[in-house]
């Protein structure tokens, strides 16, 4: 398995669809973490002082903040490195070649999955690396222990979310065994599960509560609309982020005013924000596991033919 991937770890950076995305990717996050930055400076009597460098992920002082970004976006990376790792071995004959040496049918599939999950671990990090030090210049000081562990669990998230897509590309690869259609069938589900998923919640739920005229409807109609929502993977990502990257944040959603009552309105600990998305943390890992088991069981019993 080390030896495929390598192999692969090679090739994705060695890629130029990877290449683009990934320059793509890191200068729009760079712009905006420098805006974020920009605002911050001219707003610091506002600003808590001990959660600075968390704003500099969740501000919106552009268009969108750079967790949106990476929250829409990332799934391509994932996407970019999964949709033609199979289908492009069974296009270019080179499948049975690579399996007729003394390499395990599991090591090439684990290797090929590995190096990807290797790859956007990377990516993830990098950019992780590169706000910490953009916010060391533009700030003047570090980020405290608190802070960093709450971007290092973001980063551990972002590799989950974006490993789903990857495994979910892999799945499609193995499945329809052609580049173009894998690639097709992959930007549907991410297109479906990023816009339309919200849409169709929307519309249910204004069908089960039409015209909600007290906030106990209103928040009924609410959780009715994250539960449909919360079957996208973009979802889980994105509560998970308001809550890991935002501490004074205690509900998803719609709170009403009696469940406040009684609430001192400090920041929640880590461990505490940790509780109420550990579901959703769960959730992205066995989606991740589902998928690629699926992948593994549909490669080990294929036919290989030359």
């Amino acid at each position: 398995m080390s030896v495929v991937f390598w192999k692969e770890l090679a090739d994705h950076f060695r890629s130029w669809r990877f290449l683009i995305l990934l320059i793509l990717i890191l200068l729009i996050g760079l712009w905006a973490t420098y805006a974020s930055g920009q605002a911050i400076r001219q707003n610091t009597d506002t600003i808590p002082a001990h959660y600075v460098f968390l704003l500099l992920l969740t501000s919106s002082e552009t268009v969108f903040s750079l967790a949106t970004f990476l929250g829409f976006f990332g799934p391509l990376v994932g996407i970019t490195l999964g949709f033609d790792s199979i289908s492009g071995e069974y296009a270019r004959g080179t499948l049975s070649r690579v399996l007729s040496q003394p390499i395990y049918r599991d090591g090439l599939i684990n290797g090929k999955f590995f190096a990807g999950l290797a790859t956007v671990a990377v990516l993830w990090g990098s950019i992780l690396l590169l706000v910490i030090g953009l916010g060391i210049t533009l700030l003047g000081f570090p980020p405290n222990a608190e802070e960093l562990w709450r971007m290092l669990i973001f980063t551990a998230v972002g590799v989950f979310y974006v490993g789903f897509w990857l495994a979910l590309a892999l799945l499609f690869s193995l499945l329809f065994q052609k580049t173009v259609t894998a690639a097709l069938a992959s930007m549907a589900v991410w297109l479906f599960m990023s816009l339309f998923v919200s849409i169709f919640s929307q519309a249910i739920a204004g069908i089960v509560v039409p015209d909600p005229s007290t906030p106990e409807q209103l928040a009924y109609q609410t959780d009715i609309v994250n539960i449909i929502n919360r079957i996208s993977p973009s979802t889980l990502f994105s509560e998970s982020v308001s809550i890991l990257l935002n501490p004074a944040a205690r509900v998803f959603g719609l709170a009403l005013q009696s469940q406040a009552q009684g609430i001192l309105p400090t920041p929640l600990a880590l461990d505490q924000s940790l509780i109420l998305i550990w579901p959703h943390i769960t959730t992205l890992f066995g989606l991740v596991a589902v998928c690629f088991g699926i992948s593994y069981i549909i490669f080990m019993r294929a036919e290989i033919r030359a």
